[in-house]
């Protein structure tokens, strides 16, 4: 997670030096946040994302059994596993120096993965105090959240212009 947190943080930041076409961004800034990038994506968060396949399926077939809570964990974490391949996408973009999504867009972006880790810790916690209803009310309420700080950022930033 905090490899996936991180990198769209770098994401962000490299969109929007590419955006302002100054050329001590194109000359300094933007190598520079590229090689955290790689050094990032391909020396962390792959390798974790690797291992995270490995050792889930152990997991699985220590614990024994497919459980309700189990199977939406579990499918909660294949969409993590998509959101991985995008940024992924974003990463090929960005290292041929090139313009991705905006930069607003990946704020927004890099908050989903706040919300797949909030509803995976909070699954595997209260498995057995919440039910189903409980937790898309939670997750919902979490979005909401998330959906509110985000929009409150985005008018202060355009107020500041």
């Amino acid at each position: 997670f905090a490899g996936l947190f991180y990198i769209v943080r770098l994401f962000v930041y490299a969109q929007e030096s590419l955006e302002r076409n100054n050329d001590g961004d194109q000359n300094i800034l933007i190598p520079q946040l590229l090689l955290m990038q790689r050094r990032l994506w391909l020396g962390i968060t792959w390798p974790s994302a690797v291992l995270t396949a490995i050792f889930g399926p152990l997991m699985l077939w220590q614990y024994g059994s497919l459980d309700g809570w189990i199977k939406v964990k579990l499918l909660i974490v294949l969409f993590l596993y998509f959101y991985h391949f995008h940024c992924h996408k974003i990463y090929l973009v960005h290292k041929e120096k090139k313009k991705s999504i905006s930069s607003f867009k990946l704020r927004l972006f890099n908050e989903l993965a706040t919300v797949f880790l909030f509803l995976i810790v909070f699954l595997a916690v209260f498995k057995d105090n919440m039910t189903l209803m409980q937790g898309i009310a939670l997750g919902g309420f979490v979005c909401s959240l998330l959906g509110l700080a985000v929009y409150i950022f985005k008018k202060r930033s355009q107020h500041k212009k």
